[in-house]
């Protein structure tokens, strides 16, 4: 992805987030100067891969296979006796905009439709050799228990959440025709550098063409504006 692509899809977003009455903490619109100065105060932030995380998914189309996330808080996936268990992030889903079927080994989460489109998910077991299992899956929409075939669908519409267990193999996109939406992830410990099972091999994080400077830091961007000392 190009780096101009990225500001303008984060200045995108922080304006559809304001549309939607969602409101980030202050560090989310610090420019990279401003992360300089602080650098800190904020190793936590960086430790746990909180803030803007923008991904096609390795395919080079974005609109397509892609997703805008803002990590908020989670619990530091290295440790084993962590005593924060969860985390928290808000996303962005254009309509037949497509996160990739994949499944996490070990995080547990809540889909939410916060506002804006409605949102589909499209369900799947998964076998011990983590195939795409024949079996139906037993999920539950807003606690109230619901039986979903294989490759089924089920759609969230605002105000609705869905609770995934680990290993059931998930996809999700906004409704065309309905607008985008905005999404939110509730869950045990996020672990985003290891805890991704795409069915298709893919890549998690972007490669980068760096034609402009960039607006506001990704997570992946820490570790090149920041010492670690």
């Amino acid at each position: 992805m190009k780096r101009s692509e990225i500001n303008s899809l984060i200045e995108e977003a922080i304006a559809f987030l304001d549309e939607m009455g969602f409101r980030l903490p202050r560090w989310a619109f610090w420019k990279p100067e401003e992360w300089k100065q602080r650098e800190h105060q904020v190793q936590e932030i960086v430790d746990l891969m909180l803030g803007w995380d923008i991904t096609d998914f390795g395919g080079g189309n974005f609109n397509k296979k892609g997703l805008i996330l803002f990590t908020i808080r989670n619990g530091d996936f290295r440790k084993c006796d962590n005593r924060k268990c969860y985390a928290e992030k808000i996303m962005v889903v254009r309509e037949n905009q497509e996160t990739p079927l994949h499944f996490h080994w070990s995080k547990m989460e809540d889909i939410i439709n916060r506002g804006g489109g409605n949102l589909v998910m499209e369900l799947c077991g998964s076998t011990e050799d983590e195939q795409l299992s024949d079996k139906s899956v037993l999920v539950r929409v807003d606690e109230i228990l619901r039986t979903v075939e294989p490759t089924g669908k089920i759609i969230l519409a605002p105000g609705e959440s869905i609770c995934l267990e680990p290993r059931v193999y998930h996809r999700f996109y906004a409704e065309e025709g309905k607008g985008k939406v905005l999404v939110g992830e509730v869950s045990s410990v996020n672990d985003d550098t290891a805890d991704n099972r795409f069915y298709e091999p893919l890549g998690r994080f972007p490669e980068i063409e760096e034609d402009e400077k960039p607006l506001r830091l990704l997570v992946i961007d820490y570790p090149n504006y920041l010492s670690r000392d």
